[in-house]
């Protein structure tokens, strides 16, 4: 590999015997950027948690030492979104399909023979899912290890930006998704930032997400699709946010690639 950078490090961009190549290093690892095409209210694009994924793991690259094995996969889009169904151009791929898509590209990198392949994830409506496809994939292909992350967890501290309550209950097109576009893609960000309370609340002890958690749909929670209040949204938080994830997944990739994780057994 020529010298660290995203484009360098776009696996599409390679010819097959340099994948070869690529592959048969020790430690090989593919990132998968996945995103959605949801409603994200009337000011943020349907494209947000794709861009978010996609810009974070391009400048985490950038920053990665040239040497270490590391390369990534197009932005996968749409995902998983039943939740958002009801505002136009919310667009969602069934659970099998999904799951499928992964088992298939899972597949075809073990075959290359690639070690490890990470879901880069930035929507919060598929977490769980992947978590599922990466463990169904981890059975068909043992030698693999697979890694589902998501975006929002990869840097400490990102909730002393913001105050208790907008954490807890900023869940969508709030302050710290309209502060980090407005950071990114400001072009993309609309005047309009309705804020929006919980209509109905869970029981009390319950949770919209979390150790008690329930299936609500966007429509459950608010009218314009903003589950949050984004009013207060600022480029300089979105700055900040977007070092504080950078650098979290720097750190984070950075002591996965240099480990022997996960444990290599015979299939």
């Amino acid at each position: 590999m020529a010298a660290a950078g995203f484009s360098t490090r776009s696996l599409d961009h390679l010819a097959w015997p340099a994948v070869a190549q690529a592959a048969a290093r020790p430690g090989s690892t593919v990132i998968w950027p996945i995103g959605a095409i949801e409603q994200h209210g009337p000011h943020l694009p349907l494209a947000t948690d794709g861009i978010f994924a996609d810009r974070v793991l391009n400048a985490v690259l950038d920053r990665l030492e040239p040497e270490l094995p590391i390369w990534r996969l197009p932005l996968a889009t749409p995902g998983f979104s039943p939740e958002h169904r009801g505002f136009p151009g919310t667009l969602s791929l069934g659970a099998e399909l999904l799951i499928g898509q992964v088992k298939a590209i899972g597949r075809d990198l073990a075959a290359a023979g690639f070690e490890r392949l990470v879901l880069f994830n930035g929507h919060g409506g598929q977490i769980a899912l992947l978590q599922v496809a990466a463990r169904e994939l981890r059975e068909l292909q043992p030698r693999l290890g697979v890694f589902p992350l998501f975006l929002w967890s990869g840097a400490d501290a990102l909730q002393t930006l913001v105050s208790a309550a907008e954490w807890e209950q900023g869940l969508h097109a709030g302050l710290l998704e309209t502060s980090l576009m407005l950071h990114l893609a400001p072009e993309l960000v609309g005047n309009e930032r309705p804020r929006d309370g919980i209509a109905a609340q869970p029981p009390v002890g319950w949770s919209l997400e979390g150790a008690l958690p329930t299936a609500w749909f966007s429509r459950d929670l608010s009218a314009s699709g903003v589950i949050g209040d984004p009013r207060a949204a600022d480029p300089a938080l979105g700055a900040e946010l977007f070092e504080r994830l950078v650098a979290g997944w720097c750190q984070r990739l950075e002591a996965l690639l240099t480990s022997d994780w996960p444990p290599r057994h015979d299939p």
